[in-house]
């Protein structure tokens, strides 16, 4: 059984209820949307079919008016024949036309009524059904963005990623003691005599090798200037 039971049901029917009633509610927008769309195509196959019949009815109207105004000219053609039984006779039949113009007409009034209310009713079912379209795009719109929103969520409190981490911090952590027993070694050691004396003859190279450096140099500039 669909969620409408009458076109009254829609036109009257509170979307945001239905849709706050539903367990999900974008399935439920789009059977609301299908139901809607087939109750405008039988309304509007309703009325093609009472407009048909109005301008069949028009027809008959006309032929019955056309039938009158006949029975009429032969009543006044009977009456200058001095044949006043056929006179009453035509206006017997014209009489009877009447009557069934009447009736039309009054059938015709109806049907006209009818016609306003299939047309108030199908404006109103369009309506309806835009403001589900509109609806349906906005349920869409927040399923995607809450989608993505759980999507990243999970991502950030993933427990790989945590883990990840924790093993990172625990690889900077054995780093940090080797370091730190490195260092240790050094701590509280002076220099030993033979580092000291290494350092002497260092510093002893260096300082005959940078007067090397000068006498050449101070040769140079002299045999330049002569």
């Amino acid at each position: 059984m669909g969620i409408f039971s009458r076109l009254t049901d829609i036109i009257n029917a509170n979307l945001n209820a239905v849709l706050d009633r539903a367990e999900d509610p974008e399935k439920m927008i789009r059977q609301m949307i299908h139901e809607m769309e087939d109750t405008l195509v039988e309304v509007r196959s309703n009325a093609a079919r009472m407009i048909a019949d109005r301008k069949s009815m028009e027809r008959r109207r006309h032929r019955l008016g056309e039938a009158q105004s006949e029975w009429a000219r032969k009543a006044e053609l009977a009456v200058t024949k001095d044949r006043e039984d056929l006179a009453r006779a035509a206006l017997v039949e014209k009489a009877k036309l009447v009557e069934d113009l009447k009736g039309l007409d009054e059938e015709l009034v109806h049907l006209d009524e009818a016609l306003v209310k299939y047309e108030e009713d199908i404006a109103k079912l369009e309506a309806k059904l835009r403001e589900a379209k509109t609806k349906q795009k906005a349920i869409v719109a927040r399923q995607t963005t809450a989608t993505s929103r759980l999507r990243v969520r999970r991502q950030v409190h993933d427990r790989r990623i945590e883990d990840a981490f924790v093993r990172f911090e625990q690889m900077e952590r054995r780093l940090d003691n080797v370091e730190g027993e490195v260092e240790a070694f050094d701590l509280g050691r002076g220099r030993t005599l033979a580092e000291e004396i290494e350092e002497l003859v260092t510093d002893g190279a260096v300082d005959e090798e940078l007067a090397a450096l000068k006498s050449r140099l101070g040769k140079r500039d002299r045999a330049a200037g002569a």
